[in-house]
């Protein structure tokens, strides 16, 4: 029987639904960096391996401002006090080279933080710049994703401002990690700036906006986040029962009803979870979905 080619008309309404099904698929983040080599999390090479991420946020660095010496806090997995870090560089590479994007988050929920003048020393320090004492080597990052959650809610947007200006030399991914109560009591400032391209917010302990048993709260603030001036919105999700106090999502409710429901929104980019360490299955059940 004679092959019958489609009619350009057709071949246009097939290619029309690949796109749109290729344009809500979305990615994975996850923070690594908290459970060193007696958590175990692993290595940073080993997390990316694994296939499931599309960007991993070292976490932290916690301490800056106020006059201090800004400091990693990686939880065991190398000590940047003695410049012990700078192994890291060979694992960001790696991932890199795999289509990965790796990024520096600073903040965390610690309170050894305030913002000082912060843009240069991460840009020559982490990112494109120059400085003999890269914590990470030659390792250039992607990207610094602020996880601002005590302090000051001040300052962050000229942060921002003064970071997206280095993009004229190397693109700089903005990023922002606020509490899901809409607008966010630390963020909400420097996410007006518009500059931030992936926000993932927290949907976890938090119980104004978070799963907890229902999803129509999380639905409702999801629809309010979804009106920020940013390229793209993420589900923020706990990997495990006890990687939050509440706000945990079994893996088959947000499967079946959650991300349906969010994958309609034009600004939807995937899930974050909190964390690498907690991420034993988590990942594996929900990427063919995400």
């Amino acid at each position: 029987m004679a092959r019958q080619l489609l009619t350009p008309l057709a071949l246009f309404c097939v290619l029309l639904i690949a796109l749109i099904n290729d344009s809500q698929a979305g990615v994975i983040t996850v923070y690594w960096g908290q459970n060193g080599p007696n958590g175990d999390e692993g290595t940073l090479a080993e997390a990316c391996a694994t296939g499931n991420y599309g960007i991993v946020n070292i976490a932290f660095l916690s301490t800056f401002g106020n006059g201090q010496t800004p400091q990693l806090n990686l939880a065991n997995h190398c000590d940047p006090a003695s410049n012990g870090c700078t192994g890291l560089s060979s694992d960001i590479t790696t991932c890199q080279n795999q289509g990965i994007k790796v990024l520096l988050s600073i903040g965390g929920a610690t309170n050894t933080y305030s913002l000082a003048t912060l843009a240069n020393y991460l840009w020559n320090n982490f990112l494109g710049g120059q400085s003999d004492s890269r914590p990470f080597g030659a390792a250039v990052l992607d990207g610094i994703d602020f996880d601002i959650e005590v302090g000051t809610n001040e300052h962050w947007d000229e942060l921002a401002r003064t970071l997206s200006g280095f993009s004229q030399e190397k693109k700089i991914y903005l990023t922002a990690a606020p509490q899901c109560p809409f607008p966010d009591a630390k963020l909400g400032t420097a996410l007006d700036t518009g500059l931030f391209d992936y926000v993932w917010v927290q949907f976890y302990n938090n119980a104004p906006c978070q799963y907890d048993g229902n999803a129509d709260n999380l639905k409702n603030y999801w629809g309010q986040w979804n009106n920020i001036q940013a390229d793209q919105i993420f589900l923020g999700v706990p990997a495990s029962t006890e990687a939050a106090s509440s706000g945990y999502i079994p893996p088959d409710v947000l499967n079946s009803d959650v991300l349906p429901f969010i994958k309609g929104s034009a600004k939807y980019g995937g899930v974050m979870l909190w964390s690498r360490f907690y991420d034993q299955t988590y990942s594996s059940a929900i990427k063919p979905n995400v």
